[in-house]
């Protein structure tokens, strides 16, 4: 996938993502698929995408018994999807049994192994809400430990939100691929530079896929949107 513009499908029906996918397919690399629309559609809205030829990352964030787990990456993978999130506070051996159940799955379908992406600490926690689950108060460290412990455990990518980007990219392997949510649009007010980035920015940054719901979604026309913001990463 050349592409690196993923398309969260944050909609609140089946048939709103599917007609919003295939307007836009032709200008992005791949669909995210969340809770709310795998809730409310289920395995088959995976199939659906994926029987259009386009590539599914499902973000249902994987946080369990290590067994467990690795079930749950089993049949993700048997739904061909090519990217999947697992919680890294999971620890080590469930992060090791998530990606051993990836490769082998996938090797027994005869598919590429889908990209098993640890999520470190998620954006809504700040200092406080870290300690009040008896974590150290710092976020950022609290990423640099989760985003090392996934390394270690043989992930091969991350989701790393744009106020952690370049620093993370400094510590990792290069070629540990980072996903990146929170990319506002070309037209779309900075907002807070600290939580958001434009497209370029988050590539020269170190990201490797992006992930873009609202800008696209939202916009009067999503298909023109999506095609400006690929546009960005081209220009000189």
């Amino acid at each position: 996938m050349s592409n690196p513009i993923i398309v969260a499908l944050d909609v609140p029906s089946v048939e709103k993502a599917l007609a919003l996918a295939e307007q836009v397919a032709p200008a992005v690399g791949a669909f995210k698929i969340g809770s709310e629309l795998f809730t409310s559609g289920g395995p088959d809205i995976v199939r659906r995408i994926r029987a259009t030829g386009a590539s599914v990352f499902l973000d249902l964030k994987f946080h369990d018994i290590p067994n467990t787990v690795a079930k749950s990456v089993a049949a993700a993978t048997r739904l061909d999807v090519q990217m999947l999130t697992i919680h890294t506070s999971g620890g080590p051996e469930m992060m090791r049994a998530a990606e051993a159940s990836a490769q082998e799955t996938a090797s027994s379908l005869g598919r590429p192994a889908p990209l098993v992406l640890g999520v470190t600490v998620l954006t809504s926690m700040d200092g406080n809400e870290l300690a009040a689950v008896g974590l150290p108060p710092n976020p950022g460290k609290q990423v640099e430990r989760l985003a090392a412990l996934a390394v270690s455990a043989g992930l091969r990518g991350l989701v790393c939100s744009p106020l952690e980007l370049a620093a993370v990219r400094q510590l990792l392997p290069a070629t540990m691929q980072l996903v990146t949510p929170g990319i506002r649009g070309p037209g779309d007010a900075a907002g807070d530079q600290k939580r958001t980035l434009s497209a370029p920015e988050a590539m020269a940054a170190g990201a490797s896929w992006l992930v873009i719901g609202r800008p696209i979604y939202a916009a009067e026309n999503p298909r023109a949107a999506a095609e400006k913001i690929l546009a960005t990463l081209s220009a000189p």
